[in-house]
């Protein structure tokens, strides 16, 4: 898990290219949820506020390994994006109490059944893991595209020329950097990029500085700042269910950062990092933010950077608490357009799919069960991507699992491998022999 150390100064440099590439998606959480919920703006600033926040002691949970918790791996944590539907379906049945107690019955049954999860490492060989990993980059890619866009593809302005040239101007500019630049400056590429789109946009009179004066100077998280949570069971059932699929998506993660780092993820590496989930996702019920899990979109910015030491990741964890104690700070983030952010997204997002095609290299081809394998996942798990309402007519419960394309791949691929390789002896011919 060796990697070149950094000064201070540079990790810092890279904790923020680290932060901006997982921002959007972090904040577009509380947002989605405080609108859905109607909030009042002091509501949502305390959401956002609180959220920011907790992304960064999460990320810290995963950092810190200890015998407890904490893979160690430089990942960043943030907002399960899957959990924003059932969250708001519970907020507006019952109340926004039986959220926040369902988030942390969640959170528990996670540190409960982490030790028993983790025992699935024997059914991921690299025709297990490569398929996932892959599958993770390419269901990516239509969030990186939809961004470029504008982000609402019912707008009017989507695709508009102005966001088409922020967007290819910021990827193409990255592409200059990685090209014929070296060392600090390829490292940091991306967050040239989005500064470089960013300057443009303003030029452009795209940007507006609005949200920073709005923004207040300093906020302090609140234990039950909505209330004391109530455990509701079928509202609790459906946390536990997103929080499954969550840990799934993040043992696609955890193998593709293994990878990088070329370790062999252990069992004993999964338990701990389940467990840090679990543990963030306590906590984020108890300040009233949101479940938390391992991002992959920061994969693909640890291969692009070259720089894979946990300095930066904790440089990126601590600036995220800053800027949650800090909203005015946290909100010069948003300022960074859709489609700047759209054209960074498209060249990490592509790097995690890469990433995985290289893991396949592993695998001998010239078996025909592993093509089928590789083929039958990666389509199952694109076609849910693209058609998640593919399952609608089956039951809500049911839907809240198979809707998830990583989770569809992961299941196929598992399942496929076990019964065209098995588990004991035959698995070892989905690997090429030296």
């Amino acid at each position: 898990m060796q990697s070149k150390e950094v000064s201070h100064q540079k990790a810092a440099v890279l904790g923020l290219q680290h932060l901006l590439a997982m921002y959007s998606g972090a904040v577009a959480v509380p947002l989605l949820i405080g609108s859905a919920l109607h909030f009042s703006a002091a509501q949502l600033t305390y959401l956002v506020s609180i959220d920011i926040f907790m992304c960064g002691l999460a990320t810290l949970l995963q950092l810190l390994t200890n015998k407890f918790f904490g893979i160690g791996f430089p990942v960043v944590l943030g907002c399960a994006i899957q959990a924003v539907a059932p969250l708001q379906m519970i907020g507006q049945k019952f109340s926004i109490n039986d959220m926040y107690g369902a988030i942390i019955a969640a959170g528990i049954f996670v540190l409960l059944i982490a030790g028993i999860f983790a025992k699935i490492k024997q059914f991921f060989p690299p025709v297990v893991t490569g398929t996932l990993i892959t599958t993770i980059g390419l269901t990516l890619i239509p969030v990186a595209v939809q961004n470029m866009g504008g982000g609402n593809v019912a707008a009017k302005s989507f695709g508009s020329g102005q966001n088409l040239i922020l967007a290819f101007c910021t990827m193409f500019i990255i592409l200059a950097l990685e090209i014929w630049t070296k060392g600090f400056l390829k490292s940091i590429s991306v967050l040239l990029g989005l500064i470089a789109g960013t300057v443009i946009a303003a030029l452009m009179g795209l940007v507006s500085f609005q949200p920073v004066l709005a923004a207040s100077w300093f906020h302090l998280p609140q234990l039950f700042y909505f209330g004391m949570p109530h455990f509701e069971w079928s509202s609790s059932l459906t946390m536990i269910i997103i929080a499954l699929v969550s840990m799934i998506e993040s043992t696609g993660v955890f193998f593709a950062t293994g990878d990088l780092l070329h370790h062999q993820v252990t069992e004993e590496d999964l338990k701990k990092g389940y467990r840090a989930e679990g543990l963030a996702q306590i906590l984020g019920g108890l300040f009233n933010a949101f479940p938390y899990t391992t991002f992959s979109q920061n994969v693909g910015l640890l291969q692009l950077s070259g720089i894979k030491t946990k300095r930066p990741i904790y440089w990126a964890g601590g600036l995220l608490m800053v800027m949650g104690l800090l909203p005015k700070i946290g909100a010069l983030v948003t300022i960074i357009p859709t489609p700047v952010l759209g054209g960074a997204m498209l060249v990490m997002f592509t790097m995690i799919a890469v990433q995985g095609i290289k893991t396949l290299t592993q695998v001998d081809l010239s078996v025909n069960n592993n093509v089928l394998i590789i083929a039958i996942s990666i389509g199952l798990g694109l076609g849910v991507t693209i058609y998640p309402q593919f399952f609608q007519n089956l039951p809500a419960t049911v839907q809240l699992f198979l809707g998830n394309g990583i989770v569809i791949t992961s299941l196929s691929a598992t399942t496929l491998n076990l019964l065209l390789n098995g588990i004991n002896g035959k698995t070892g011919s989905s690997t090429k022999t030296s």
